[in-house]
This record gives structure tokens, sequence and C-alpha cells, in this order.
């Protein structure tokens, strides 16, 4: 016990400030290796700001990219590429105890606080035995998806580029990167139905968080779930099939978009654009095509982003969830609010709402920004509120605005997508440790304000 307390006397900085120091880092390495000349096709160094966007993009997951992946970047490139998006994808620590796991190195205390922030947890209980099956089913959930996409990939590319296509994509799904090596994201596979349910099926899986994947897994029965799990998965199947309706309805005599396709086209279409703006990034229909409508739905979905613990960002799933549950207790009168027979902590619901104030406010001060440094550029105001959410949210959908932006305009959309990785979990994280510093020995009077 007094060995525990002196190493984390020894911790001189906080959890959440050593992995943005360490994400900071990976990206800045990422960038020096993507900026040496023999990373790019033409032989010559793509400039400084163009790798550090790609590299924070890649180790953010986000997907965005100022230059197209497949024909810029050579197979070294490609390999720094996939290789950032995996570390990005399952964290720095998680790899971290994968070397240790493989050398037999001792996992300290200190490397357990680092992983119970990065994953999200709120124990160390097990939080080693978590972080070793989520590498074992990262590895194996991947491995399927390389096997079902060589299906798709080895007829159209040979058996070499067809399996390293059938990687790198797995990777990029299932780590909600939307990276294509394609040219064009999957627009040329609208109405394949086996890379269309494998990308979404790997997307969704990566999203809903691991914690969340466990509990599935050792519970087996809904009834059994955590509430966490419960939240998740309800707050997930409802935007999903929201999102589904929404672009079937909306897009479907859009000849741009769904109007061109057969009905199977449209449902598989509709369906692979409800899942992708939960950070995936991938696209099969021209997002630049969308109506109005679509557009300003696909920005909420966007904005909300996967659940914690995941490879997705945006604000979460639970965080959107805890404040619908808390209004409409709010509506009902309710002393308590409540959901599955369980009490939700006040605590909880401020936390929440101080996660969405904050991304709302980082969504309107990035989007100022851009629209004073872009303005040039000729694109509308939609487009660069699309690209901020889709920054934040570590999507990577864009209105075709990314390969425009001004050298401004790629610093502050690359601080955004790294906000967007570790903000919220962070400024989580960080409210919840610093409450107990906040308690005194008197409390102020209330005072009355109107609201509403």
């Amino acid at each position: 016990m007094e060995n525990q307390e002196s190493n984390l006397n020894n911790l001189k900085i906080h959890p959440s400030q050593f992995l943005l120091l360490w994400f900071g880092v990976l990206i800045f390495v990422g960038a020096t290796l993507l900026n040496l000349p023999f990373a790019s096709v033409d032989g010559r160094s793509i400039g400084f700001v163009d790798a550090l966007f790609t590299a924070a993009s890649a180790v953010c997951v986000t997907g965005l990219t100022v230059v197209n992946t497949a024909t810029h970047w050579t197979l070294f490139g490609k390999i720094i590429i996939v290789l950032l998006i995996q570390i990005g994808g399952l964290g720095i620590m998680t790899m971290a105890t994968l070397i240790a796991f493989l050398f037999g190195k001792k996992i300290t205390l200190k490397d357990r606080l680092l992983m119970q922030e990065e994953m999200n947890t709120t124990t160390l209980q097990g939080i080693v035995l978590l972080t070793k099956r989520v590498l074992f089913m990262t590895i194996g959930i991947e491995f399927i998806g390389v096997i079902l996409l060589s299906f798709v990939f080895v007829p159209d590319y040979g058996l070499s580029q067809g399996i390293w296509f059938s990687i790198f994509h797995a990777i990029s799904a299932f780590c909600n990167a939307g990276f294509d090596l394609l040219g064009n994201s999957m627009m040329d596979y609208v109405n394949n139905p086996l890379l269309n349910f494998t990308i979404i099926s790997l997307l969704i899986i990566g999203g809903l968080g691991f914690y969340v994947l466990m509990d599935i897994i050792q519970r087996k029965k809904l009834k059994k779930l955590l509430i966490h799990s419960k939240i998740v998965l309800l707050i997930s199947v409802a935007l999903l099939i929201f999102g589904f309706l929404i672009v079937l309805i909306f897009e479907y005599g859009n000849p741009s978009t769904l109007g061109g396709l057969n009905l199977r086209g449209k449902l598989m279409s509709a369906m692979f654009l409800s899942a992708t703006p939960r950070t995936a990034g991938f696209n099969t229909l021209d997002t630049a095509a969308l109506g109005p409508v679509t557009t300003f739905f696909i920005i909420m979905l966007m904005f909300i982003g996967g659940s914690p613990g995941s490879t997705a960002g945006g604000v979460k799933t639970t965080t959107v969830g805890v404040v619908i549950i808390a209004i409409i207790g709010l509506v009902k009168g309710s002393e308590d609010t409540e959901i599955f027979k369980r009490r939700i902590p006040v605590t909880m619901i401020l936390r929440a709402i101080a996660i969405i104030g904050i991304a709302f406010s980082l969504v309107i001060l990035t989007t100022t920004i851009l629209l004073v440094s872009e303005k040039n550029t000729g694109f509308s105001f939609i487009d660069i509120i699309f690209e901020t959410v889709s920054a934040f949210g570590t999507v990577g959908l864009s209105r075709g605005l990314t390969p425009h932006l001004t050298d401004v305009g790629r610093i502050v959309v690359t601080l955004t997508m790294f906000v967007g990785r570790l903000g919220p979990l962070t400024i989580a994280f960080g409210i919840a440790q610093n409450q107990h510093k906040n308690k005194g020995y008197y409390k102020y009077p209330e005072g009355k304000i109107m609201v509403g």
C-alpha cells in the first residue's frame, strides 16, 4: 500500500496530461516520417503543415485528407498512416501494454492510471485484463474483416494488393478512421453488399466501445447488461434507425445520390450513410451532393459520435443519452433522473452538460476562425461548419473543403481533431477528479435566477 501511495506521489502530471503529451509526440513523429521525400510518390517532401495534418488525422482516427491517400503516398507512407491509425484507435497505453505483455514487463500503478484514463473507465480493478482482452478482441475482429474484404478486393486487385487493401481498410474501418486506398472512398462499391455490410459492421463494433463489447460477451443477455451498456445500445440503435430514415426519405429522389440506384442500392446506401457519420468517414455517396436537410442531420450525427472507450470521437452517445433522460425526467416532474430502474447522479448530468457545452463552444470558435481564414476559397457556411464538426467528431467526411484549406485553416482543423479525439474524455475525467477539491466546509446561500 505504501508503495502504491509512493507511486501516486511520483506521478507529477495528471494522467490526462500525460496522454495529451504522448498523443502530441506521436503526431509529431508521424508528421516527421510523412514529411520525408520517399514517403511521397513524387519524391518531394509534402511540407510539414500537410504532413502534420495527415498524421493528426490518422492518430485522431479522423480521415480528413489534404491529398489523395491512394495516389500521393508511397507504400512507406501508407504503412506509416495505417500504423498511426491503429495506435491512435486503440490508444497509446493499450499498445504499450501489448509491448509490455510480449516482453513480460510489469504493469505499474502509474501505467494502470494512464490505462484507466485512456479506456475511460471508472475503476482500476481489472484494467490490465480488460486491456489485454481489448487487444485480442481487436486482432480477432480486424482479422475477420480482412478475410471478408479479401473476397471483394482480391478479385479486383490481385492477391498481394487485394490482401494489402483488405488489411488497410479493415483497420481503418474498425478504428473509425475513414482513410482509403481506392481514391474515392467506397463509391465504386455502392452496390456491393459484402463490402457495405462488412464496413458497416466493423465501424459499428468499433464505435460501441470495448467496455460494452466485453459486457455483451460476458453477460450475453440484454436484461443483465450494465446500465452503461444499455444506454449505449439504446442510443446507438436509435441514431442508426433515425439516420437511415432521414437519408432514405430526403435523398430517395435526389439524382446525385440515391436517385439513380435500384431499391437494394438505396437501402444499402442509406444504411451506410446512417452509420458512417458516427465518426467512420467512409462514403459510398457524394457527400457534397446531399440535400440541405440530410446535411444538417449528418452534422448532428457527427457531433454525437460514438461511445466512450471506443475508437470513435464526438461528445459520445452516453453524454447525449444522459442529457435526454434528464430532460424527460424534468418534464415529468421527477425528483430523480432514472432509467432501467437505476438513478443517474446529478454530478453525471452536470458533467454531460459541461462536455456538450464545451464541445459546442469549440465548434463555434473553429467555425468562426474558418469563416475568416477560408473566405476566399468559395465554400459556403454549411461546407465550413460541416468540416468543423467532422474534425471535432473525428469523422472524416467532407464536402470538398479539406484540400483547399489555407495553412491557417489546416492548423486550426488539426487542433480541432486533436481536441476532439481527447478533449471530452479529458474534460470529463478532470471534472470527476477535481470534485472533491471543490468541496468546502461551508456553502453560500442559494441565489434565485429565472431561466427559460
